[in-house]
C-alpha cells in the first residue's frame, strides 16, 4: 500500500536547498509513495491542504480563483473574504466549507503516514523545534516522524527533550537506516529537484546540480561541526550517474555546486577533476538550456510529481501571456479559463496534455534557449594546506569559479598566499575565501587577513572576495539557541561594528585598496578607530565624517587613560540608553554620540 509522505523544511531563511530531503524525496518515490515537500508557516499549509480537499469535494473548478479567500477564511474565520465572493454566502459550498474551517479550529488536519523534517544551523532553534512539534498534527495514528540534519545530530538529547522524538544522527549511509526491506543507501541516491516547484520560496541557489564527491575531512578542527556531522572520510562518491539521471527527470542545470569539506585530501582528486569534466564543466564549459516547459510537460504525462509540474505549468502560461498583444492574451485566457487552467488547484493533466497544443509553439515562439557559461564551485572551499603545483594545475582543467581557499587564522598567513599565487600560476584568477573571526584570533588578525586580500587583488591583477564568517558554538547549551557568543578577544561592539560594516558590503570584501580603506580603514589604528565608533556613524560614513564623526574622535581622544578605560568597559557592552551616565561629565559627553541612532532608511 502506497504511504502518504510529508517532508517539511522549517520557515527559516536559507541559501541552500536541503538535499537531505530532496534525497529522502527520491527514495520514497521509488517505494511509489506519495510524496509532498512544504516550506513555510505550517498553520497555512494545514488551512490549504483543507481547502484541497473542500475543493475535491465540491467539484466546482469555477471557484480555483477563491483559493486565497478560502485559505483565509479556513485559517482565520473571518467571513469577510468569502462576502467578495459572488453568490457563495449561504450556498450549498458554504455550508461545505464551514465544515472545513470547523476541522481547522479543532486540529483535524489531513494526516500523513510518514513526516520527514530536515534541521540546519542552531540558532533557528525555536522555528525548528516549533515546526517538528505542530508537524505532529499531520502524523497519522500509526505514521512516524523522522527528523535529521545539522542540529539534529549536535544536539540530539535537546531535540528529544522538547520534542519526544528521538532524532536520526549523522548520514543516511548504510542499507536499511529507514526500512529494513530497502536497501537503498539514501545518502548516495540522486536529488528530487521536483520538489522545489512545490513551494513559493526561492533558494538564492537554483539553476544547479548539489552534489558530494567526497565526504567528511581528516581535520579536526576545533571551531568545525563537520568531524560530529561526518566522522568518517570518505575519498571518492560517484557523480556521473547523479549528474545523468538528473539531467533525464529535470533537464540540465547551469552550474554544479559540490559540498565536499575537503576534496583536496582525497586520494582520488585527480579522478575527482576528469569526472566533473567527463559531466560537462571543463574549462571554458558551456551548455544550452532545456525548455522548461519540455520539462514540465514530460513529467506530466509521465505522472512524476503532478503536483509540482502542474504549478509550473500554470506559471509558465503566465509567462506565455505577459510576452502575447492585447488580443492574444484574450484568446489565450479564454482558452484557459475552458479548461479550468487558470489556477494550479484545480488544473488537471488531462487538460494540461490537451492544451500542449495551443500552449507549446507560443512557448517556443517567445523563450529561445541560448548557450550559457556553466562554472563548478567547492562552495565548503579547499585546503591551503594541501596544496601543490600538480592538484592546482588539474584543479584549473575545470571551470571553477570562485576558486574558495578558507584562511581560518593569521598563522596560516604564508600557506594561504602560496595557495593563491599557485592557483593564479595555474590561471585561476577568481578566487573567495571564508575569513573565520570571534573564535581565539584576535580583531587586529580579521584586518590583516582582509588587508592581505586587498593586496594580493593589486599586486597579482586578480579578484578574491572575503567572507568574514563570525564564528559560533553550536554545541554550547548557553549559546546554541542564540547568536550572542562572543569570543575571549572581542565585546559585542566590536562584533557589531564589523556586522555594521559588512551588511553595507552585503557581506564580502572585494578588490579595491581605496573601497577597503574607507571600510576598514587604511592601517591598523584606524581599523580600531571603526571598532569603537559609534555604529550609526559607520553606517552613515559620509552623511557624519566631517561633523559628528570628526567631534566624537576629537573627544575621544582627549580623555585620560582611566576615563578611556571607564568608557571603553561601558561601549564595549554596546547598550547605550537613555539614561546611561557615568558622573564624568567628559566621558558622558562622549557617550552622547553613541545614542545617536541609525537612519531607517
Amino acid at each position: 500500500m502506497n504511504q502518504k509522505i510529508l517532508l517539511i523544511e522549517p520557515n527559516y531563511k536559507n541559501k541552500y536547498p536541503p538535499m537531505g530531503l530532496m534525497k529522502l524525496a527520491t527514495y520514497y518515490r521509488n517505494r511509489g509513495d506519495d510524496v509532498r515537500f512544504f516550506k513555510g508557516d505550517l498553520k497555512v499549509f494545514a488551512a490549504k491542504l483543507l481547502c484541497e480537499e473542500f475543493l475535491a469535494e465540491v467539484k466546482d473548478p469555477k471557484l480555483g480563483k477563491y483559493v486565497p479567500k478560502f485559505i483565509e477564511h479556513i485559517k482565520t474565520g473571518k467571513f469577510a473574504p468569502l462576502d467578495t465572493i459572488p453568490n457563495f454566502r449561504n450556498s450549498e459550498q458554504d455550508v461545505i466549507l464551514k465544515e472545513y474551517r470547523l476541522r481547522y479550529r479543532n486540529g483535524m488536519f489531513p494526516q500523513f503516514d510518514v513526516i520527514g523534517i530536515t534541521t540546519l544551523f542552531t540558532f533557528y532553534w525555536r522555528e525548528t523545534i516549533d515546526t517538528i512539534n505542530y508537524a505532529k498534527k499531520f502524523c497519522s495514528e500509526d505514521g512516524r516522524i523522522i527528523v535529521g540534519g545539522i542540529a539534529a545530530s549536535i544536539l540530539h538529547d535537546k531535540i528529544l527533550q522538547e520534542t519526544g522524538i528521538d532524532p536520526l544522527c549523522g548520514l543516511l549511509n548504510k542499507p536499511g537506516m529507514l526500512d529494513a526491506d530497502n536497501e537503498y543507501i539514501i545518502d548516495e541516491l540522486p536529488l528530487d529537484y521536483s520538489i522545489l516547484e512545490e513551494i513559493d520560496y526561492q533558494y538564492p541557489v537554483n539553476n544547479a546540480y548539489l552534489a558530494y564527491m567526497t565526504r567528511g575531512c581528516h581535520r579536526k578542527c576545533a571551531f568545525c561541526a563537520v568531524p560530529s556531522l561526518e566522522p568518517e572520510y570518505k575519498d571518492y562518491i560517484g557523480l556521473k550517474e547523479q549528474i545523468r539521471l538528473a539531467t533525464e527527470r529535470f533537464g540540465p542545470q547551469k552550474n554544479l555546486l559540490l559540498m565536499d569539506n575537503n576534496v583536496f585530501a582525497s586520494k582520488h582528486f585527480e579522478k575527482i577533476i576528469d569526472e566533473i569534466k567527463e559531466c560537462g564543466f571543463e574549462r571554458g564549459a558551456t551548455y544550452i538550456p532545456e525548455s522548461e516547459y519540455d520539462i514540465a510537460m514530460k513529467n506530466i504525462r509521465e505522472g512524476y510529481n503532478v503536483r509540482a509540474y502542474t504549478r509550473k505549468l500554470i506559471k509558465l502560461y503566465d509567462r506565455i501571456s505577459d510576452r502575447l498583444s492585447e488580443a492574444e492574451q484574450a484568446d489565450f485566457y479564454l482558452e484557459r479559463e475552458k479548461r479550468n487552467l487558470l489556477y494550479a488547484e484545480v488544473a488537471s493533466p488531462d487538460a494540461i496534455i490537451e492544451f500542449d497544443e495551443k500552449a507549446r509553439p507560443l512557448y517556443e515562439k517567445y523563450f529561445k534557449p541560448i548557450k550559457r557559461m556553466r562554472i563548478i564551485d567547492f562552495n565548503q572551499g579547499v585546503d591551503a594546506r594541501l596544496v601543490t603545483e600538480k592538484k592546482m594545475k588539474k584543479l584549473a582543467e575545470i571551470n571553477i569559479r570562485p576558486l574558495r581557499i578558507a584562511f581560518d587564522h593569521y598563522s596560516m598567513k604564508d600557506t594561504y598566499e602560496a595557495a593563491i599565487r599557485t592557483a593564479v600560476k595555474h590561471g585561476i584568477t577568481d578566487l573567495s575565501n571564508y575569513l573565520l573571526y570571534n573564535f581565539e584570533d584576535q580583531p587586529d588578525d580579521l584586518y590583516y587577513r582582509m588587508k592581505i586580500n586587498i593586496d594580493l587583488c593589486d599586486e597579482l591583477g586578480v579578484t578574491i572576495y572575503s567572507f568574514p564568517m563570525k564564528f559560533h558554538p553550536i554545541d554550547d547549551p548557553k549559546y546554541f539557541q542564540n547568536r550572542d557568543y562572543i569570543g575571549k578577544h572581542w565585546n559585542r561592539k566590536f562584533i557589531r561594528a564589523v556586522q555594521a560594516v559588512l551588511n553595507s558590503t552585503k557581506g564580502k570584501i572585494g578588490r579595491g585598496k581605496s573601497f577597503f580603506e574607507e571600510a576598514f580603514g587604511k592601517d591598523i589604528d584606524e581599523f580600531h578607530k571603526i571598532l569603537w565608533m559609534p555604529e550609526a556613524f559607520i553606517i552613515h560614513r559620509f552623511k557624519y565624517k566631517d561633523n559628528l564623526t570628526a567631534e566624537w574622535w576629537e573627544k575621544f581622544n582627549s580623555l585620560d587613560e582611566m576615563q578611556l578605560n571607564r568608557l571603553k568597559a561601558i561601549v564595549a557592552a554596546n547598550v547605550f540608553d537613555e539614561n546611561i551616565a557615568t558622573g564624568d561629565p567628559s566621558v558622558d559627553e562622549v557617550l552622547r554620540y553613541y545614542q545617536v541612532r541609525r537612519d531607517p532608511k
